[in-house]
């Protein structure tokens, strides 16, 4: 009997029959689909049935998670107390994934977006998995911002940043060199078509549906990579598989609903948190294939920006905050834990809305007392169930 190792994570209301074309191309490709429990995320105005419906029709194991689901789980795994670390209506809710993973002990984690299709000729979660095992020689990439665009490669060619990457570490020198990886902890693929860009990069690519005039292909990638240590990158949860180990400093922050209305940096700073956590510990982000295509549905780029501007300056800041912290940790945990008390305790009255940064410091010490509570002997540990049972 196949062991059921990975948990996939899919965040939608618009669009879960996506997945019928990653299930089609791991037949394809001979991928065992048994490996797989998919967690859909969504909310409770969507037709929670019918996605459950299509895990079924697929012959792929899963449940349906809604924001009622969500809430009984919580009360059912006896830890009520922090379902607020789940924002509501967010793409942050990724985070209840994380929970699911660590609650039912899965090695293996894997996060799509619902805008995304895999390219038929790669082998989407087989790429994935091979890239978590990988052991020698890769490209390593340093800049003298200490930040490495994970576009770099064709950057003269589109002038390219992806969401996330601070604006005063652009026109960066880059240096690249030839490194000896011994542990991976996560797979970030990347993406063709509509490039993952904030709503400034977008305005000024002369684009106001949200998707950006430049387009990338496969050519504008040429060959895998990891960032130096000291080095970080964006990390963008549409397509990135991870091991277990690295969940604990890897929450997805309360975006969205929150007093300061910050939005769209969840998953850039829970970047930001696991590549600390890989420096400090010797863990590697291994970045290219599989790529999936981005699919970004036409929206209003000012609506984008509007969600995104009242964190714009903090994401100038918060990686040189996380970077002074953490050197003596021996776990992920510990490393997190020591990024959550910089932040909590902090002074950020200089920055606009940098009393968010001791709100995310605050919710950090709370998502290592949930898992703690999930991982507590006397922890309720009921039967998993879909959101339709």
């Amino acid at each position: 009997m196949t062991e059921q190792d990975i948990c996939v994570m899919v965040p939608t209301i618009r669009n879960p029959e996506c997945m019928r074309e990653y299930f089609e191309n791991a037949r394809e490709h001979g991928f065992d689909l048994d490996r797989l429990f998919v967690v859909l995320i969504t909310e409770d105005f969507c037709d929670s049935e019918s996605m459950q419906a299509m895990l079924d029709e697929e012959g792929v194991d899963g449940a349906v998670f809604d924001e009622t689901a969500r809430g009984e789980w919580f009360e059912e795994y006896g830890i009520g107390e922090f379902s607020h670390l789940v924002p509501a209506a967010s793409h942050a809710q990724t985070s209840f994934g994380l929970l699911y993973l660590w609650a039912s002990d899965y090695d293996y984690g894997v996060f799509i977006d619902d805008d995304t299709a895999p390219h038929d000729d790669v082998d989407f979660f087989g790429t994935h998995m091979e890239n978590l095992a990988f052991e020698g020689d890769i490209e390593r990439v340093r800049s003298d911002e200490n930040w490495v665009n994970v576009l770099y490669q064709n950057e003269d060619e589109h002038g390219l940043y992806p969401r996330g990457y601070p604006y005063a570490a652009m026109d960066e020198t880059v240096e690249t060199d030839t490194t000896e990886v011994e542990r991976v902890v996560a797979s970030q693929g990347l993406w063709t078509n509509v490039p993952d860009l904030d709503a400034v990069r977008i305005l000024m690519d002369g684009d106001l549906q949200g998707q950006a005039q430049t387009h990338t292909s496969g050519a504008d990638f040429d060959g895998d990579f990891v960032a130096a240590d000291g080095n970080y990158l964006t990390v963008c949860s549409m397509n990135l598989a991870f091991r277990r180990e690295v969940v604990p400093a890897f929450y997805q922050l309360p975006m969205d609903d929150n007093a300061w209305d910050v939005g769209r940096f969840d998953d850039i700073w829970s970047g930001l948190f696991l590549k600390r956590a890989c420096d400090v510990l010797g863990g590697k982000i291994y970045n290219g294939d599989p790529l999936c295509e981005h699919n970004k549905a036409p929206r209003s780029t000012f609506s984008d920006l509007t969600n995104e501007v009242h964190g714009l300056e903090l994401n100038e800041h918060v990686w040189e905050e996380i970077d002074a912290v953490g050197d003596d940790a021996d776990s992920y945990r510990e490393v997190f834990e020591a990024m959550a008390d910089r932040l909590a305790e902090g002074d950020y009255a200089e920055w606009e809305n940098g009393a968010f940064l001791n709100h995310c410091g605050e919710y950090m010490r709370d998502w290592l007392d949930c898992l703690a509570a999930l991982d507590a002997p006397d922890a309720t540990t009921p039967a998993p169930a879909a959101a339709d049972d």
